[in-house]
């Protein structure tokens, strides 16, 4: 059921307070009265938009999920290089993952209890951002006249989220995981243009 403006409005602030509650106490200290004097509401108030914090978990991932998604969509329809378009949309995911950890000294918690409350947002967002990066590089291929198979191009599109993955953990320098991964997709590229095959003489 969609919901007015007004009502997203009150989801949004409970979502963001929130956040607010678990970057601070953590998922399993919060409690739906925590929220809602974060929010400024009542809990009979919150409880009309959200079951309890674990639903309220759900929907806040459900929403940084689809807030990345697009802004990933966004990044890889901006234009440039094919390691511009790639260092982008894998930005996005770093972005996301390093906020979390430089907000909350409970972000592996967080991240845990991601895994158990809303394993099925996690695990489609980076099938949705794979699938992204695949079709991403095997445009920018056919583009280029070179041959390269979905498979390939899908493992391409792994190997990039797996750096991600690797640099997400990097919080001694705010700038350096971006420096390397934009470093990282270049050699990527780079090996991929230098082992591709024309499609024509």
């Amino acid at each position: 059921m969609s919901l007015t403006v007004g009502q997203q409005a009150k989801l949004d602030r409970i979502l963001d307070a929130a956040y607010a509650c678990f970057v601070r106490t953590g998922i399993r200290k919060t409690t739906v009265d925590d929220i809602a004097t974060v929010a400024g509401m009542s809990r009979p108030a919150v409880y009309q938009y959200v079951r309890n914090k674990e639903d309220a978990y759900r929907r806040l991932a459900s929403r940084i999920f689809t807030g990345a998604m697009a802004q990933a969509h966004e990044a890889a329809n901006a234009g440039g290089t094919l390691a511009q378009r790639l260092d982008r949309i894998l930005a996005v995911r770093l972005v996301v993952a390093q906020r979390l950890l430089r907000d909350s000294p409970y972000a592996a918690e967080l991240i845990g209890d991601t895994s158990r409350v809303a394993a099925d947002l996690g695990r489609a967002f980076i099938d949705d951002l794979c699938n992204l990066l695949t079709f991403t590089i095997v445009a920018a291929a056919d583009e280029a006249e070179l041959v390269l198979g979905p498979e390939n191009a899908r493992e391409i599109a792994e190997l990039a989220l797996a750096l991600t993955r690797g640099l997400e953990l990097d919080l001694s320098d705010p700038d350096r995981p971006r420096e390397r991964l934009r470093n990282g997709v270049a050699l990527l590229v780079a090996g991929l243009a230098a082992a591709a095959t024309p499609a024509r003489a």
